[in-house]
């Protein structure tokens, strides 16, 4: 057992988050298999975050070496936290290995392979990303619809745009009103806590809604 592997047992998150800090401010490179391997297992958000920046600052290629078989293991947060670490170091060989995840069954696993997708995809497959990730709108929650409206946005306009005008032709009201809050993120990206704000609004008036029917 290692000092790092002994710090992150401890049941203090503070005290894992120091540890992981030292781990990414002096690298070690016999301290990734420890790190990859708490992606999957820690509770806690802010340490999560702090091992992959702990991660990002080893070599590009023996971090990607290691973290690429996260993303086939049965464990979501192992997927999650994997594509989450793909996407800050930005390889984009990494691309064939994520695109399967687009389809994973898990919402914080889709939403991170939406998120890296857009960041790795090969500029000649940026079209069919757009049509990929279309058949998604207007499904979930308010969080899932702004992460998708967000990959898509990131797409770029020139290459959304067609895509969204199609899936309002053809898609239900929930399709359409989902084309319009990712059509106003394209024309101001700041609109995102507005639109956060107005479908929390909606779902709570709707909720009030069917509580007085019954």
């Amino acid at each position: 057992m290692t000092v790092l592997t002994d710090a992150l047992a401890d049941p203090r998150s503070s005290a894992r988050l120091q540890a992981v800090m030292a781990a990414g401010t002096t690298p070690d490179p016999a301290d990734l298999g420890v790190l990859v391997a708490q992606c999957a297992v820690e509770p806690d958000f802010f340490v999560r975050d702090m091992l992959t920046w702990a991660l990002t600052r080893h070599r590009a290629e023996d971090v990607v070496a290691r973290v690429l078989p996260e993303l086939e293991r049965p464990e979501p947060q192992a997927r999650s936290q994997a594509l989450h670490t793909l996407s800050k170091i930005g390889d984009p060989d990494a691309w064939p290995a994520v695109r399967p995840l687009l389809e994973d069954h898990d919402d914080e696993v889709l939403r991170a392979a939406w998120r890296t997708a857009v960041a790795l995809v090969p500029d000649d497959e940026r079209a069919p990303l757009a049509r990929t990730l279309a058949v998604q709108l207007g499904i979930g929650d308010r969080e899932r619809r702004l992460s998708l409206s967000r990959a898509l946005v990131g797409l770029g306009e020139d290459t959304v745009r067609p895509v969204l005008a199609a899936a309002a032709d053809r898609g239900a009201d929930a399709v359409r009103e989902h084309v319009r809050d990712t059509e106003r993120l394209l024309h101001d990206p700041d609109a995102a806590s507005a639109l956060a704000l107005e479908r929390a609004r909606r779902e709570v008036a709707l909720g009030r809604t069917r509580s007085v029917k019954g």
